[in-house]
Protein backbone atom coordinates (compact mmCIF):
# COMPACT_ATOMS: atom_id res chain seq x y z
CA UNK A 1 0.00 0.00 0.00
CA UNK A 2 1.45 3.42 -0.67
CA UNK A 3 0.64 6.29 0.95
CA UNK A 4 -1.41 8.08 -1.23
CA UNK A 5 -4.12 5.01 -0.83
CA UNK A 6 -4.95 5.03 2.54
CA UNK A 7 -8.40 4.97 3.22
CA UNK A 8 -8.89 6.22 6.91
CA UNK A 9 -11.74 6.68 9.14
CA UNK A 10 -12.34 8.43 13.09
CA UNK A 11 -13.63 5.89 16.01
CA UNK A 12 -14.91 7.67 19.33
CA UNK A 13 -15.67 4.98 21.97
CA UNK A 14 -18.10 6.46 24.40
CA UNK A 15 -19.66 5.86 27.80
CA UNK A 16 -21.98 8.44 28.92
CA UNK A 17 -20.42 11.75 27.79
CA UNK A 18 -23.79 13.43 26.39
CA UNK A 19 -22.29 16.82 27.15
CA UNK A 20 -18.78 16.43 26.15
CA UNK A 21 -19.40 14.47 22.31
CA UNK A 22 -21.36 16.85 20.66
CA UNK A 23 -18.15 19.36 20.69
CA UNK A 24 -15.93 17.04 19.77
CA UNK A 25 -17.82 15.47 16.72
CA UNK A 26 -18.14 19.06 15.38
CA UNK A 27 -14.48 19.74 16.24
CA UNK A 28 -13.56 16.26 14.01
CA UNK A 29 -16.24 16.72 11.44
CA UNK A 30 -14.18 19.75 9.82
CA UNK A 31 -11.54 17.53 8.62
CA UNK A 32 -13.84 15.02 6.17
CA UNK A 33 -13.52 11.84 7.47
CA UNK A 34 -15.76 9.49 8.23
CA UNK A 35 -16.91 8.89 12.00
CA UNK A 36 -17.83 5.70 13.70
CA UNK A 37 -18.98 6.38 17.29
CA UNK A 38 -19.27 3.13 19.49
CA UNK A 39 -21.88 3.65 22.04
CA UNK A 40 -20.80 1.25 25.06
CA UNK A 41 -24.55 0.54 26.66
CA UNK A 42 -24.70 4.21 27.57
CA UNK A 43 -27.87 5.96 29.49
CA UNK A 44 -30.81 6.79 27.31
CA UNK A 45 -29.61 10.70 27.88
CA UNK A 46 -26.63 10.40 26.26
CA UNK A 47 -28.55 7.73 23.82
CA UNK A 48 -31.41 10.55 22.48
CA UNK A 49 -27.89 12.95 22.16
CA UNK A 50 -26.01 10.28 19.75
CA UNK A 51 -29.23 10.03 18.07
CA UNK A 52 -29.39 13.68 16.84
CA UNK A 53 -25.93 13.59 16.03
CA UNK A 54 -26.47 10.91 14.06
CA UNK A 55 -29.27 12.54 11.98
CA UNK A 56 -26.87 16.04 11.88
CA UNK A 57 -24.30 14.35 10.41
CA UNK A 58 -26.43 11.73 8.27
CA UNK A 59 -23.43 10.81 5.37
CA UNK A 60 -20.62 11.54 8.04
CA UNK A 61 -21.28 9.92 11.18
CA UNK A 62 -22.49 6.03 11.71
CA UNK A 63 -23.50 5.49 14.72
CA UNK A 64 -22.83 1.38 16.62
CA UNK A 65 -24.53 0.01 19.68
CA UNK A 66 -23.43 -2.18 21.83
CA UNK A 67 -26.51 -3.77 24.46
CA UNK A 68 -24.51 -3.08 27.29
CA UNK A 69 -21.52 -1.39 28.94
CA UNK A 70 -18.38 -3.79 28.00
CA UNK A 71 -15.52 -1.08 28.55
CA UNK A 72 -13.44 0.75 26.15
CA UNK A 73 -11.91 -1.81 24.71
CA UNK A 74 -14.64 -3.74 23.50
CA UNK A 75 -16.27 -0.43 22.25
CA UNK A 76 -13.18 0.44 20.51
CA UNK A 77 -12.48 -3.33 18.81
CA UNK A 78 -15.56 -3.29 17.86
CA UNK A 79 -15.76 -0.10 16.11
CA UNK A 80 -12.11 -1.20 14.64
CA UNK A 81 -13.89 -4.02 13.29
CA UNK A 82 -17.02 -2.23 11.88
CA UNK A 83 -14.24 0.35 9.81
CA UNK A 84 -12.24 -2.66 8.76
CA UNK A 85 -15.44 -4.32 7.29
CA UNK A 86 -16.60 -0.46 5.72
CA UNK A 87 -13.34 -0.99 3.69
CA UNK A 88 -11.09 1.37 5.40
CA UNK A 89 -7.56 0.60 5.96
CA UNK A 90 -6.75 3.21 9.02
CA UNK A 91 -8.62 4.06 11.98
CA UNK A 92 -7.74 7.29 14.23
CA UNK A 93 -9.41 6.46 17.49
CA UNK A 94 -9.90 9.37 20.05
CA UNK A 95 -11.55 9.67 23.13
CA UNK A 96 -14.94 11.49 23.11
CA UNK A 97 -14.51 13.40 26.08
CA UNK A 98 -13.03 16.41 23.87
CA UNK A 99 -8.87 16.21 25.89
CA UNK A 100 -7.56 15.93 22.76
CA UNK A 101 -6.96 18.30 20.29
CA UNK A 102 -8.87 18.17 17.09
CA UNK A 103 -6.64 19.71 15.13
CA UNK A 104 -3.90 17.61 15.34
CA UNK A 105 -5.73 15.08 13.24
CA UNK A 106 -4.04 15.75 9.65
CA UNK A 107 -0.53 15.59 11.49
CA UNK A 108 -1.39 11.47 12.29
CA UNK A 109 -2.81 11.80 8.91
CA UNK A 110 0.65 12.84 7.03
CA UNK A 111 2.75 10.50 9.40
CA UNK A 112 0.20 7.07 8.56
CA UNK A 113 0.76 8.73 4.48
CA UNK A 114 4.61 8.16 5.21
CA UNK A 115 4.76 5.17 6.65
CA UNK A 116 1.22 3.37 6.34
CA UNK A 117 2.28 0.00 8.10
CA UNK A 118 3.10 2.18 11.49
CA UNK A 119 1.04 2.22 14.41
CA UNK A 120 0.45 6.13 14.77
CA UNK A 121 0.58 7.28 18.98
CA UNK A 122 -0.49 10.27 20.40
CA UNK A 123 2.45 11.97 22.69
CA UNK A 124 0.30 13.94 25.48
CA UNK A 125 1.60 17.82 26.03
CA UNK A 126 -0.07 18.88 29.11
CA UNK A 127 -0.76 22.32 30.46
CA UNK A 128 -1.85 23.01 34.35
CA UNK A 129 -4.99 21.10 34.21
CA UNK A 130 -3.69 18.02 34.61
CA UNK A 131 -3.92 15.80 37.81
CA UNK A 132 -0.73 15.44 39.22
CA UNK A 133 -1.59 12.70 40.30
CA UNK A 134 -2.64 11.28 36.74
CA UNK A 135 0.52 12.55 35.46
CA UNK A 136 2.63 10.95 37.49
CA UNK A 137 0.87 7.40 38.08
CA UNK A 138 0.84 7.45 33.92
CA UNK A 139 4.87 6.20 34.24
CA UNK A 140 4.58 3.48 36.39
CA UNK A 141 2.75 2.11 33.51
CA UNK A 142 5.70 3.42 30.79
CA UNK A 143 7.91 1.82 32.91
CA UNK A 144 6.41 -1.10 32.68
CA UNK A 145 5.91 -0.78 28.87
CA UNK A 146 9.51 -0.22 28.30
CA UNK A 147 10.45 -3.71 30.20
CA UNK A 148 7.47 -5.49 28.21
CA UNK A 149 8.81 -4.57 24.83
CA UNK A 150 12.63 -3.87 25.71
CA UNK A 151 12.22 -0.93 24.14
CA UNK A 152 12.01 2.50 24.95
CA UNK A 153 9.83 2.44 21.16
CA UNK A 154 5.88 2.97 22.64
CA UNK A 155 6.89 6.66 24.58
CA UNK A 156 3.18 6.96 26.17
CA UNK A 157 0.81 3.36 26.05
CA UNK A 158 -2.23 5.48 27.76
CA UNK A 159 -2.81 8.44 25.41
CA UNK A 160 -6.88 7.96 23.99
CA UNK A 161 -5.54 9.62 20.27
CA UNK A 162 -3.74 7.20 17.56
CA UNK A 163 -4.04 6.10 14.74
CA UNK A 164 -3.64 2.17 13.58
CA UNK A 165 -3.09 0.57 10.67
CA UNK A 166 -6.39 -2.11 10.50
CA UNK A 167 -5.17 -5.05 8.84
CA UNK A 168 -2.57 -5.64 11.76
CA UNK A 169 -4.74 -4.32 14.57
CA UNK A 170 -7.83 -6.85 13.59
CA UNK A 171 -5.57 -9.81 12.91
CA UNK A 172 -4.65 -9.11 16.40
CA UNK A 173 -7.81 -8.89 18.27
CA UNK A 174 -8.99 -11.40 15.86
CA UNK A 175 -6.35 -13.75 17.01
CA UNK A 176 -5.81 -13.00 20.98
CA UNK A 177 -7.81 -12.20 23.78
CA UNK A 178 -7.55 -8.44 24.65
CA UNK A 179 -8.46 -6.62 28.01
CA UNK A 180 -12.02 -5.38 27.72
CA UNK A 181 -11.60 -2.06 29.86
CA UNK A 182 -8.91 0.58 30.33
CA UNK A 183 -6.17 -2.38 30.13
CA UNK A 184 -6.71 -2.84 26.23
CA UNK A 185 -4.75 0.30 25.41
CA UNK A 186 -1.34 -0.53 26.87
CA UNK A 187 -2.58 -4.64 25.92
CA UNK A 188 -2.98 -4.40 22.07
CA UNK A 189 0.31 -1.64 22.07
CA UNK A 190 3.00 -4.28 23.31
CA UNK A 191 1.05 -7.29 21.51
CA UNK A 192 1.67 -5.05 18.16
CA UNK A 193 5.18 -4.35 18.96
CA UNK A 194 5.89 -8.08 19.32
CA UNK A 195 4.28 -8.37 16.01
CA UNK A 196 6.85 -6.21 14.96
CA UNK A 197 5.14 -2.94 13.71
CA UNK A 198 7.13 0.29 13.65
CA UNK A 199 5.45 3.10 15.71
CA UNK A 200 5.49 6.58 15.37
CA UNK A 201 4.69 9.83 17.77
CA UNK A 202 3.09 12.78 17.33
CA UNK A 203 2.96 15.64 20.19
CA UNK A 204 -0.53 16.48 20.90
CA UNK A 205 -2.19 18.97 23.44
CA UNK A 206 -3.84 17.33 26.50
CA UNK A 207 -6.38 19.36 28.35
CA UNK A 208 -8.30 18.41 31.51
CA UNK A 209 -12.01 19.81 31.85
CA UNK A 210 -12.71 20.91 35.37
CA UNK A 211 -16.10 19.33 34.89
CA UNK A 212 -14.86 16.43 32.75
CA UNK A 213 -16.05 13.19 33.57
CA UNK A 214 -13.91 9.84 33.76
CA UNK A 215 -14.53 6.75 33.77
CA UNK A 216 -11.56 4.95 35.27
CA UNK A 217 -12.01 2.93 38.40
CA UNK A 218 -9.48 4.07 40.43
CA UNK A 219 -9.43 0.42 42.57
CA UNK A 220 -10.38 -1.97 39.64
CA UNK A 221 -8.83 -0.68 36.85
CA UNK A 222 -6.00 -0.89 38.14
CA UNK A 223 -6.22 -4.32 39.66
CA UNK A 224 -7.14 -5.06 35.59
CA UNK A 225 -3.88 -3.04 34.20
CA UNK A 226 -1.87 -4.65 37.14
CA UNK A 227 -3.00 -8.29 35.42
CA UNK A 228 -2.80 -6.91 32.21
CA UNK A 229 1.18 -6.38 33.25
CA UNK A 230 1.70 -9.47 34.67
CA UNK A 231 1.07 -11.19 31.68
CA UNK A 232 2.45 -9.02 29.34
CA UNK A 233 6.01 -9.58 31.31
CA UNK A 234 5.22 -13.38 31.23
CA UNK A 235 4.82 -13.21 27.52
CA UNK A 236 8.06 -10.81 27.59
CA UNK A 237 10.10 -13.65 29.05
CA UNK A 238 8.97 -16.45 26.54
CA UNK A 239 9.73 -13.93 23.83
CA UNK A 240 12.65 -12.33 25.52
CA UNK A 241 15.44 -14.54 22.93
CA UNK A 242 12.98 -12.82 20.26
CA UNK A 243 12.94 -9.74 21.06
CA UNK A 244 16.60 -9.06 21.79
CA UNK A 245 16.93 -10.77 18.11
CA UNK A 246 14.50 -8.08 17.34
CA UNK A 247 16.64 -5.29 18.35
CA UNK A 248 19.61 -5.95 16.21
CA UNK A 249 16.62 -6.60 13.13
CA UNK A 250 15.11 -3.60 11.25
CA UNK A 251 11.11 -3.08 12.91
CA UNK A 252 8.71 -3.55 9.35
CA UNK A 253 5.78 -1.95 8.22
CA UNK A 254 2.96 -2.94 5.99
CA UNK A 255 4.65 -1.20 3.40
CA UNK A 256 8.05 -3.50 3.57
CA UNK A 257 5.93 -6.68 3.66
CA UNK A 258 5.15 -6.03 -0.31
CA UNK A 259 7.21 -6.98 -2.54
CA UNK A 260 5.13 -7.61 -5.46
CA UNK A 261 4.96 -6.18 -8.47
CA UNK A 262 1.14 -4.90 -7.85
CA UNK A 263 2.10 -3.17 -4.87
CA UNK A 264 5.39 -1.18 -4.53
CA UNK A 265 8.59 -2.48 -6.05
CA UNK A 266 10.73 -4.84 -5.17
CA UNK A 267 13.03 -1.94 -5.00
CA UNK A 268 11.72 -0.62 -1.96
CA UNK A 269 11.19 -3.52 -0.06
CA UNK A 270 13.38 -2.94 3.27
CA UNK A 271 16.86 -4.78 3.42
CA UNK A 272 16.43 -7.02 6.11
CA UNK A 273 19.10 -7.47 8.66
CA UNK A 274 21.11 -4.98 10.52
CA UNK A 275 24.69 -3.68 9.76
CA UNK A 276 25.41 -5.22 13.27
CA UNK A 277 24.58 -8.42 12.82
CA UNK A 278 25.85 -8.84 9.57
CA UNK A 279 29.16 -7.26 11.20
CA UNK A 280 28.99 -10.01 13.70
CA UNK A 281 29.00 -12.88 10.81
CA UNK A 282 31.82 -11.22 9.52
CA UNK A 283 33.29 -10.86 12.47
CA UNK A 284 32.74 -14.79 12.96
CA UNK A 285 33.98 -16.07 9.53
CA UNK A 286 37.40 -13.98 10.25
CA UNK A 287 37.87 -15.36 14.18
CA UNK A 288 36.15 -19.21 13.35
CA UNK A 289 36.10 -20.14 9.58
CA UNK A 290 33.48 -20.81 7.51
CA UNK A 291 32.33 -24.02 8.93
CA UNK A 292 31.50 -22.69 12.26
CA UNK A 293 30.23 -19.55 10.83
CA UNK A 294 27.65 -21.74 8.69
CA UNK A 295 26.14 -23.10 11.90
CA UNK A 296 24.83 -19.65 12.71
CA UNK A 297 23.31 -19.55 9.46
CA UNK A 298 19.85 -22.06 10.64
CA UNK A 299 18.86 -20.23 13.18
CA UNK A 300 18.89 -16.66 11.41
CA UNK A 301 17.26 -18.31 8.50
CA UNK A 302 14.77 -19.50 10.57
CA UNK A 303 14.07 -16.19 11.79
CA UNK A 304 13.63 -14.84 8.45
CA UNK A 305 11.11 -17.68 7.13
CA UNK A 306 9.19 -17.27 10.36
CA UNK A 307 9.08 -13.27 9.94
CA UNK A 308 8.68 -12.94 6.33
CA UNK A 309 5.62 -13.60 5.25
CA UNK A 310 5.96 -12.13 2.25
CA UNK A 311 9.29 -13.80 1.24
CA UNK A 312 7.37 -17.75 1.61
CA UNK A 313 4.46 -16.48 -0.02
CA UNK A 314 6.88 -15.81 -2.81
CA UNK A 315 8.79 -18.88 -2.47
CA UNK A 316 5.46 -20.75 -2.40
CA UNK A 317 4.26 -19.56 -6.01
CA UNK A 318 7.86 -20.06 -7.41
CA UNK A 319 8.00 -23.26 -6.45
CA UNK A 320 4.28 -24.30 -7.71
CA UNK A 321 5.32 -22.67 -11.15
CA UNK A 322 8.38 -24.74 -11.22
CA UNK A 323 5.94 -28.03 -10.58
CA UNK A 324 3.73 -26.74 -13.59
CA UNK A 325 6.50 -26.19 -15.70
CA UNK A 326 7.96 -29.11 -15.62
CA UNK A 327 4.87 -32.24 -14.93
CA UNK A 328 6.16 -35.28 -14.35
CA UNK A 329 9.82 -34.27 -13.30
CA UNK A 330 11.29 -34.78 -9.83
CA UNK A 331 10.69 -30.97 -8.28
CA UNK A 332 10.56 -29.29 -5.01
CA UNK A 333 7.13 -28.97 -3.61
CA UNK A 334 5.70 -25.65 -2.22
CA UNK A 335 5.98 -25.36 1.63
CA UNK A 336 7.79 -24.21 4.50
CA UNK A 337 10.78 -27.05 4.03
CA UNK A 338 11.41 -25.61 0.19
CA UNK A 339 11.10 -21.99 1.48
CA UNK A 340 13.66 -23.00 4.45
CA UNK A 341 16.58 -24.48 1.84
CA UNK A 342 16.22 -21.56 -0.81
CA UNK A 343 16.22 -19.04 2.45
CA UNK A 344 19.34 -21.13 4.01
CA UNK A 345 20.89 -21.22 -0.20
CA UNK A 346 20.54 -17.23 -0.37
CA UNK A 347 22.23 -17.21 3.15
CA UNK A 348 25.22 -19.23 2.16
CA UNK A 349 25.64 -17.00 -0.93
CA UNK A 350 25.70 -14.19 0.93
CA UNK A 351 28.37 -16.23 3.70
CA UNK A 352 30.50 -17.29 0.29
CA UNK A 353 30.49 -13.83 -1.29
CA UNK A 354 32.07 -12.75 1.78
CA UNK A 355 34.53 -15.51 2.34
CA UNK A 356 35.26 -14.69 -1.82
CA UNK A 357 36.20 -11.04 -1.22
CA UNK A 358 38.08 -11.91 2.23
CA UNK A 359 40.60 -14.48 -0.14
CA UNK A 360 39.14 -17.34 1.74
CA UNK A 361 37.77 -19.17 -0.98
CA UNK A 362 40.51 -20.38 -4.03
CA UNK A 363 40.05 -20.38 -7.97
CA UNK A 364 40.04 -24.01 -7.76
CA UNK A 365 36.77 -23.99 -5.67
CA UNK A 366 35.00 -22.42 -8.99
CA UNK A 367 35.29 -24.14 -12.46
CA UNK A 368 34.09 -23.92 -15.64
CA UNK A 369 31.73 -26.25 -16.94
CA UNK A 370 32.86 -25.39 -20.35
CA UNK A 371 35.91 -23.07 -20.37
CA UNK A 372 35.80 -22.71 -23.95
CA UNK A 373 33.85 -19.49 -24.74
CA UNK A 374 35.21 -17.77 -21.75
CA UNK A 375 38.82 -17.98 -22.92
CA UNK A 376 38.04 -17.35 -26.32
CA UNK A 377 36.25 -13.78 -25.08
CA UNK A 378 39.89 -13.47 -23.03
CA UNK A 379 42.05 -14.13 -25.73
CA UNK A 380 40.00 -12.08 -28.51
CA UNK A 381 41.18 -8.99 -25.86
CA UNK A 382 37.18 -8.06 -26.51
CA UNK A 383 34.86 -6.92 -24.05
CA UNK A 384 31.06 -7.86 -23.68
CA UNK A 385 28.11 -7.61 -22.19
CA UNK A 386 26.92 -10.32 -19.87
CA UNK A 387 24.12 -11.15 -18.80
CA UNK A 388 23.10 -12.96 -15.47
CA UNK A 389 20.13 -13.35 -12.64
CA UNK A 390 19.83 -13.60 -9.27
CA UNK A 391 20.43 -17.40 -9.49
CA UNK A 392 23.78 -18.68 -7.92
CA UNK A 393 26.54 -16.18 -6.99
CA UNK A 394 27.82 -14.09 -9.75
CA UNK A 395 29.04 -11.51 -6.95
CA UNK A 396 31.40 -14.21 -5.85
CA UNK A 397 32.77 -14.71 -9.31
CA UNK A 398 32.81 -11.33 -9.71
CA UNK A 399 35.59 -11.16 -6.28
CA UNK A 400 37.35 -14.21 -7.76
CA UNK A 401 38.12 -12.56 -11.50
CA UNK A 402 39.21 -9.06 -9.51
CA UNK A 403 41.69 -11.45 -7.51
CA UNK A 404 43.22 -13.19 -10.31
CA UNK A 405 43.42 -10.20 -12.69
CA UNK A 406 42.39 -12.24 -15.86
CA UNK A 407 39.65 -10.70 -16.72
CA UNK A 408 38.09 -6.90 -15.61
CA UNK A 409 34.56 -7.57 -14.73
CA UNK A 410 32.44 -4.50 -13.55
CA UNK A 411 29.18 -4.85 -12.33
CA UNK A 412 25.74 -2.14 -13.24
CA UNK A 413 24.10 -2.42 -9.87
CA UNK A 414 21.11 -0.63 -7.85
CA UNK A 415 22.66 -0.55 -4.38
CA UNK A 416 19.91 0.99 -2.85
CA UNK A 417 18.57 -1.95 -1.92
CA UNK A 418 21.44 -3.87 -0.07
CA UNK A 419 23.76 -0.92 1.31
CA UNK A 420 24.05 -2.67 4.61
CA UNK A 421 25.62 -5.74 3.30
CA UNK A 422 27.58 -4.45 0.16
CA UNK A 423 29.30 -2.03 2.95
CA UNK A 424 29.93 -5.42 5.35
CA UNK A 425 31.71 -6.29 1.28
CA UNK A 426 33.60 -3.21 1.15
CA UNK A 427 34.86 -3.32 4.81
CA UNK A 428 36.42 -7.08 3.59
CA UNK A 429 38.00 -5.64 0.57
CA UNK A 430 38.59 -2.56 -0.82
CA UNK A 431 38.40 -3.50 -4.67
CA UNK A 432 34.69 -4.30 -4.28
CA UNK A 433 33.69 -0.66 -5.11
CA UNK A 434 36.24 -0.24 -7.72
CA UNK A 435 34.10 -2.12 -10.13
CA UNK A 436 30.85 -0.57 -9.33
CA UNK A 437 28.45 1.07 -12.09
CA UNK A 438 25.27 2.60 -9.38
CA UNK A 439 21.55 2.77 -11.31
CA UNK A 440 20.95 5.46 -10.01
CA UNK A 441 24.02 7.84 -11.31
CA UNK A 442 23.06 6.47 -14.66
CA UNK A 443 23.17 9.25 -17.56
CA UNK A 444 24.48 10.61 -20.69
CA UNK A 445 28.28 10.58 -18.73
CA UNK A 446 27.67 7.34 -17.32
CA UNK A 447 26.77 5.77 -20.84
CA UNK A 448 30.04 7.09 -22.45
CA UNK A 449 31.67 5.67 -19.07
CA UNK A 450 30.28 2.46 -20.02
CA UNK A 451 31.14 1.93 -23.97
CA UNK A 452 34.90 3.59 -22.75
CA UNK A 453 35.06 0.58 -20.61
CA UNK A 454 33.53 -2.13 -23.35
CA UNK A 455 36.78 -0.46 -25.77
CA UNK A 456 38.89 -1.74 -23.01
CA UNK A 457 38.06 -5.04 -23.20
CA UNK A 458 36.01 -4.98 -19.91
CA UNK A 459 33.17 -7.23 -19.09
CA UNK A 460 29.75 -5.06 -17.72
CA UNK A 461 27.63 -7.63 -15.62
CA UNK A 462 23.82 -6.68 -15.66
CA UNK A 463 20.71 -8.65 -14.47
CA UNK A 464 18.24 -9.90 -16.59
CA UNK A 465 15.68 -11.63 -13.74
CA UNK A 466 14.20 -8.07 -12.21
CA UNK A 467 12.04 -5.48 -13.58
CA UNK A 468 13.42 -1.45 -13.52
CA UNK A 469 13.84 0.16 -10.30
CA UNK A 470 10.65 2.53 -10.37
CA UNK A 471 7.37 1.88 -11.93
CA UNK A 472 8.13 3.85 -15.14
CA UNK A 473 10.07 1.57 -16.46
CA UNK A 474 10.14 -0.84 -19.65
CA UNK A 475 9.64 -4.30 -19.46
CA UNK A 476 8.32 -6.79 -22.20
CA UNK A 477 6.14 -10.24 -21.27
CA UNK A 478 7.91 -13.44 -21.61
CA UNK A 479 6.61 -16.79 -20.66
CA UNK A 480 8.98 -18.36 -17.71
CA UNK A 481 8.24 -21.82 -16.00
CA UNK A 482 4.43 -21.80 -16.99
CA UNK A 483 3.50 -18.51 -16.84
CA UNK A 484 3.55 -14.68 -18.58
CA UNK A 485 6.30 -12.82 -16.26
CA UNK A 486 7.47 -8.96 -16.85
CA UNK A 487 11.28 -9.06 -17.82
CA UNK A 488 13.21 -5.93 -18.04
CA UNK A 489 14.07 -4.39 -21.44
CA UNK A 490 17.33 -2.75 -20.52
CA UNK A 491 19.70 -5.69 -20.89
CA UNK A 492 19.08 -5.66 -24.72
CA UNK A 493 18.35 -2.17 -25.41
CA UNK A 494 21.88 -1.22 -23.14
CA UNK A 495 23.59 -4.24 -25.55
CA UNK A 496 22.21 -2.61 -29.05
CA UNK A 497 23.34 0.67 -27.82
CA UNK A 498 27.05 -0.74 -27.25
CA UNK A 499 27.27 -2.83 -30.62
CA UNK A 500 29.18 -5.61 -28.18
CA UNK A 501 28.76 -9.31 -27.89
CA UNK A 502 26.19 -10.66 -25.58
CA UNK A 503 27.06 -13.64 -22.66
CA UNK A 504 24.98 -15.02 -20.25
CA UNK A 505 26.89 -16.47 -17.49
CA UNK A 506 25.24 -18.37 -14.27
CA UNK A 507 27.56 -19.37 -11.31
CA UNK A 508 25.59 -22.63 -9.36
CA UNK A 509 26.86 -24.26 -5.95
CA UNK A 510 27.30 -27.82 -5.74
CA UNK A 511 27.10 -30.65 -2.78
CA UNK A 512 30.36 -30.22 -1.24
CA UNK A 513 30.58 -26.16 -1.41
CA UNK A 514 32.01 -26.04 -4.58
CA UNK A 515 30.53 -23.75 -7.70
CA UNK A 516 30.26 -24.47 -11.20
CA UNK A 517 30.36 -21.71 -14.28
CA UNK A 518 28.02 -21.71 -17.02
CA UNK A 519 29.52 -18.75 -19.94
CA UNK A 520 27.60 -19.22 -23.05
CA UNK A 521 27.47 -16.66 -26.06
CA UNK A 522 23.70 -15.21 -26.58
CA UNK A 523 24.53 -13.37 -29.52
CA UNK A 524 27.55 -11.90 -31.61
CA UNK A 525 25.83 -8.20 -31.98
CA UNK A 526 21.79 -7.48 -30.81
CA UNK A 527 20.10 -5.20 -33.09
CA UNK A 528 16.52 -3.78 -32.83
CA UNK A 529 15.49 -2.17 -35.70
CA UNK A 530 13.46 0.63 -35.13
CA UNK A 531 10.20 -0.30 -36.94
CA UNK A 532 10.65 -3.92 -35.31
CA UNK A 533 12.09 -2.73 -31.84
CA UNK A 534 9.40 -4.25 -29.74
CA UNK A 535 9.26 -7.40 -31.18
CA UNK A 536 12.89 -8.32 -31.39
CA UNK A 537 12.96 -7.18 -27.46
CA UNK A 538 10.09 -9.62 -26.77
CA UNK A 539 12.16 -12.55 -28.69
CA UNK A 540 15.70 -12.08 -26.77
CA UNK A 541 13.59 -11.53 -23.61
CA UNK A 542 11.83 -15.09 -24.18
CA UNK A 543 15.20 -16.41 -25.18
CA UNK A 544 17.04 -15.25 -22.24
CA UNK A 545 13.83 -16.53 -19.99
CA UNK A 546 14.07 -20.14 -21.61
CA UNK A 547 17.60 -20.18 -20.63
CA UNK A 548 16.92 -18.86 -16.88
CA UNK A 549 14.25 -21.25 -16.44
CA UNK A 550 16.83 -24.51 -17.58
CA UNK A 551 19.28 -23.41 -14.61
CA UNK A 552 16.50 -22.56 -12.19
CA UNK A 553 15.42 -26.70 -13.15
CA UNK A 554 19.17 -27.36 -12.33
CA UNK A 555 19.78 -25.63 -9.24
CA UNK A 556 15.74 -25.09 -7.97
CA UNK A 557 16.92 -23.56 -4.37
CA UNK A 558 19.35 -20.82 -5.92
CA UNK A 559 16.55 -18.33 -7.08
CA UNK A 560 17.00 -15.72 -5.18
CA UNK A 561 13.65 -13.65 -6.13
CA UNK A 562 11.83 -13.65 -2.91
CA UNK A 563 8.68 -11.54 -4.19
CA UNK A 564 5.76 -12.33 -6.36
CA UNK A 565 7.47 -12.66 -9.83
CA UNK A 566 4.84 -13.17 -11.69
CA UNK A 567 2.67 -10.45 -10.14
CA UNK A 568 2.37 -7.69 -12.83
CA UNK A 569 2.76 -8.50 -16.82
CA UNK A 570 4.51 -5.58 -18.14
CA UNK A 571 3.84 -4.12 -21.41
CA UNK A 572 6.33 -3.09 -24.07
CA UNK A 573 6.92 0.36 -25.02
CA UNK A 574 9.40 1.83 -26.52
CA UNK A 575 13.09 2.34 -25.10
CA UNK A 576 15.47 5.21 -24.54
CA UNK A 577 18.84 5.03 -23.50
CA UNK A 578 18.37 6.28 -20.18
CA UNK A 579 15.90 3.58 -19.67
CA UNK A 580 18.98 0.99 -19.99
CA UNK A 581 19.97 -0.05 -16.37
CA UNK A 582 17.25 0.49 -14.74
CA UNK A 583 16.62 -3.14 -13.85
CA UNK A 584 19.84 -4.02 -11.94
CA UNK A 585 20.70 -4.93 -8.49
CA UNK A 586 23.36 -7.38 -8.92
CA UNK A 587 24.36 -9.59 -5.80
Amino acid sequence: MSGADIAACIVIPIYNHKDAIGGTVARLSVHQLPIFVVDDGSDTATQAVLAELACRYHGQMTLLRLPVNGGKGAAVMAGLRAARRAGFTHALQIDADGQHDANDVPLFLDAARAEPGAVILGRPVYDESVPKSRLYGRYLTHVWVWVETLSLTIRDSMCGFRLYPLDAACALIDSVPLGTRMDFDIEILVRLHWRRLAFRSIPTRVVYATDGVSHFDVLWDNVRISASHTRLVCGMVLRSPMLIAHKLMPRRTAASEQATHGGPGWWRVAERGSRLGMGLLALSCRLFGMRFTGLWLHPVVGYFLLTGRTARAASHRYFAQLAQAAPGERTPQPGWRSAYRQMLAFAQSGLDKLAAWSGRIGDHEAVFDDPAPFEALVASGRGALVIGAHLGNLEMTRALAARNGRAKVTAIVYTEHAKRFNSVLSSANGDFAKHLIHVSDFGPDTSMMMQARIDAGELLVIVGDRVPAHESGRTTDARFLGATAPFAQGPYVLAHALGCPVYLFFCLRERGGSYRLYFEQFAERIALPRRERAQHIAAWAQRYASRLEHYCRKAPYQWFNFFDFWARAGSAAPVSVSDLTENSRHG
